[in-house]
């Protein structure tokens, strides 16, 4: 005769499995999700690269955004326009010279239709090289920092950054250049005081975060949670 012997397992082992079993799907549910919530930074593509040329830009927890596309996650989009200046880094100035920093929109009011071009976001004189390389800008402030705000469903817009090596002692705007930062006549403002070619450059694009797919996504879920249910 063959006896079958079995083994009860205790009350306690039970719950011991059943608790490591939600712990580990728990685990696994917070690692999906933060994968899923994952920032990604992306560059610009090879056709928007030609600026990138020795200039460092960065924004509060973006970091330096140099030549990148501002994430569409932790509503950076949104951030951005209310953010103040950024830190602009020239780390290879010379420390005896005095440069002008220039930042503007190229694609106002978009890129398909550029009449505003070039919107004037900000126009510094007088920075010291030695200023130029931490990032401390600080001079003439011949229009004061504006953010980024690309108006909704006009596209992913520039911002593009320069330096120039100041020759002249005293750098100015018009009158009629003090009215309006829209339609700035860049060119004309860099033969008027013989600015030849930039000493850096970068740019970094971006949309009106009410365009990303983040927050489309987000207010379609919120009008699904809101709609009358039968």
């Amino acid at each position: 005769m063959i006896y079958k012997v079995h083994r009860k397992v205790p009350m306690g082992w039970n719950m011991r499995l059943a608790t490591a079993a939600l712990l580990l799907g728990i685990v696994i549910g917070a690692a999906d999700e933060e994968e899923n919530n994952k920032c990604v930074y992306e560059t610009l593509p090879d056709i928007e690269t030609g600026l990138c040329s020795g200039l460092d830009v960065f924004y509060p927890e973006l970091g330096n955004i140099a030549c990148m596309l501002i994430p569409d996650c932790n509503n950076y989009r949104q951030k951005i326009t209310a953010w103040g200046e950024p830190i602009v880094k020239f780390p290879e100035a010379m420390e005896g010279a005095y440069y002008i920093l220039v930042m503007v929109d190229p694609d106002a009011p978009s890129r398909a239709s550029p009449k505003a071009r070039y919107w004037r976001h900000w126009l510094v004189t007088d920075i010291k090289g030695t200023d130029m390389k931490r990032g401390d800008i600080k001079g003439q402030e011949l229009s004061a920092y504006q953010p980024p705000s690309p108006p909704p469903q006009t596209g992913f817009h520039r911002y593009q950054f320069f330096v120039y090596l100041q020759q002249e002692k005293v750098i100015s705007l018009l009158p009629k250049e003090n009215k309006t930062r829209a339609s700035w006549k860049m060119d004309k403002f860099l033969n008027r005081y013989h600015l030849g070619e930039p000493e850096a450059s970068t740019q970094f694009m971006t949309q009106n975060y009410q365009d990303s797919p983040d927050f489309q996504n987000a207010t379609e879920v919120e009008e699904e949670i809101d709609e009358p249910k039968n």
